[in-house]
């Protein structure tokens, strides 16, 4: 029997029915973005073979909530960028930059709800302003995040500069000194996202 504190083990059968081993019931994806959406540790396996597929069902659960009219998400633009960051040497650092972007983004969310609740009670000009002076600061250090992200992941001159001459590929010691400053970046916005929360 599973610890309380240890996830719940879904198992997907090749008829692609998803079984909760924790109620003894099927479930859909849908039930799945639930528990998730409640905060609940699950993780799924391939009912034949026991290897972990969680990643790729909850993908799919981001495509099936993205095809729902209304429902998009994540911008085309954004979509692009990330494809484009696939095989690419920044790849590694995706992921833990979207996870700590994302861990950022709630806090930041949980503060502005938490300010919305401590404005009820209030004059309703009172009620007006904190919320309003709230939905600023977000917008500010989320355009300020963004404006990081995006020095992080461009770190060399953009294609759009003055020059007319084509550039000359970077010598070996110039790219250690990418990388250096690159990882210098890292750090610098990864003790910015520790100071936020």
């Amino acid at each position: 029997m599973a610890a309380k504190d240890d996830p719940i083990v879904i198992k997907k059968y090749a008829n692609r029915r998803l079984y909760n081993t924790g109620t003894s019931t099927y479930v859909t994806l849908e039930d799945l973005a639930d528990m998730v959406k409640k905060g609940e540790e699950f993780t799924v396996q391939d009912a034949k073979t026991g290897d972990d597929i969680t990643h790729p069902v909850l993908t799919q659960i981001i495509f099936e909530l993205e095809n729902k009219d209304g429902q998009n998400m994540l911008p085309i633009p954004f979509l692009r960028q990330l494809i484009s960051f696939y095989g690419d040497q920044m790849q590694m650092i995706v992921p833990s930059f979207l996870e700590q972007s994302m861990i950022a983004f709630s806090k930041e969310q949980e503060r502005f709800r938490e300010q919305l609740k401590g404005a009820f009670g209030k004059t309703p000009i009172d009620m007006m302003k904190t919320p309003m002076k709230a939905l600023e600061e977000q917008t500010r250090r989320n355009v300020e995040m963004f404006q990081n992200a995006m020095r992080m992941f461009t770190p060399f001159p953009s294609a759009n500069s003055n020059s007319s001459a084509p550039a000359e590929p970077p010598k070996k010691e110039e790219k250690s000194d990418d990388l250096q400053e690159l990882k210098a970046q890292i750090a610098a916005m990864q003790r910015k996202l520790d100071t936020m929360s």
